[in-house]
Parts: structure tokens; C-alpha cells; sequence
């Protein structure tokens, strides 16, 4: 397709269908990407800009991933990393749908408790269960409490 679209100064292919996650905290994208189990190393066609202006954010992180829409449990799971996200699913070229993100109460299987005496961390079949608090994550096995750096316990 010869149409182009221009964010910032850039200029960024459209996407025929598929999902754009605009007003990602900036430096988050690629952590966002891991959140929603994508590698690079499948076949989804992927575009990133990070660092971009943003008159709301001062800087953001855009991901734009073609002819896939994201589920709610991936969307709320983006709101712990970039809480201003905004999500845009694309049709024929053109936004059907924007929606804004919400943090989750609780999170199961995406954050790997830090203490390594967890349950969650053996061999036992025991997924690993975050509540989602103001303060940060508190594990439902053990009571650890993740106060920040959230992206470097995201499996």
C-alpha cells in the first residue's frame, strides 16, 4: 500500500486490521510486546516507535501489530506498565474501535514472584497469582510485595 500515515514526524505504514497501542509509558514497548507473549520470532508483522513526542506524556511508545486484536486480559495487563495506553483496533484501514486500558484486581500467570522460597516457584503445579494493590503486587502464596520495577518479574 502506497498510503502512509505521519505520528511525530515519522512516517509509520498503516495497518489494513489489527491492533494499535498508542500512549505507552515511554521505554515500555518492548516490555508490553513480552506481556503479550510476542517475541518477533512468529509471524506477526510488527511496527514500534519509542521515545515518540507526546503532548500528553512528554514522550511515549506506539506498537502497532497486524491482523491481531487483543484480548481484555491483555489489555488489562498492559495497564501495569503504561496506565495511559490507549488501545486502537483497526478494520479496513480505518479505527472501529478505541478503548482505554484498566489495571486488573488480580493477575495470574504473567509476574513471577522475586522470593525464590514462593510456592510458585518450584517444581509444584501452582500458578503464580498477583492482587494488584495501590502500593504494588502482592503475592496470594507468600505476601511478597513487588513495589516497583514490575517489567523485570513479567515472565
Amino acid at each position: 500500500m502506497s498510503r502512509k500515515d505521519t505520528a511525530h514526524g515519522l512516517l509509520v505504514s498503516p495497518i489494513r486490521n489489527g491492533t494499535v497501542i498508542d500512549h505507552i509509558t515511554a521505554g515500555e514497548a518492548l516490555n508490553v510486546l513480552r506481556i503479550l507473549g510476542i517475541t518477533g520470532s512468529t509471524n506477526e508483522c510488527l511496527s514500534i516507535a519509542t521515545n515518540v513526542e507526546s503532548r500528553r506524556l512528554g514522550k511515549k511508545d506506539i506498537v502497532k501489530i497486524e491482523n491481531r486484536e487483543l484480548r481484555k486480559e491483555e489489555v488489562d495487563l498492559i495497564a501495569l506498565l503504561a496506565p495511559q495506553a490507549r488501545i486502537n483496533i483497526i478494520r479496513e484501514y480505518g479505527v472501529v474501535e478505541k478503548k482505554g486500558v484498566e489495571i486488573p484486581h488480580v493477575i495470574k500467570g504473567v509476574v513471577r514472584c522475586p522470593n525464590p522460597g514462593c510456592i510458585t516457584n518450584t517444581n509444584e503445579p501452582v500458578e503464580s497469582t498477583f492482587e494488584v494493590l495501590d502500593k504494588g503486587l502482592h503475592c496470594l502464596y507468600c505476601d511478597w510485595l513487588i513495589k516497583d520495577d514490575i517489567a523485570n518479574h513479567i515472565i
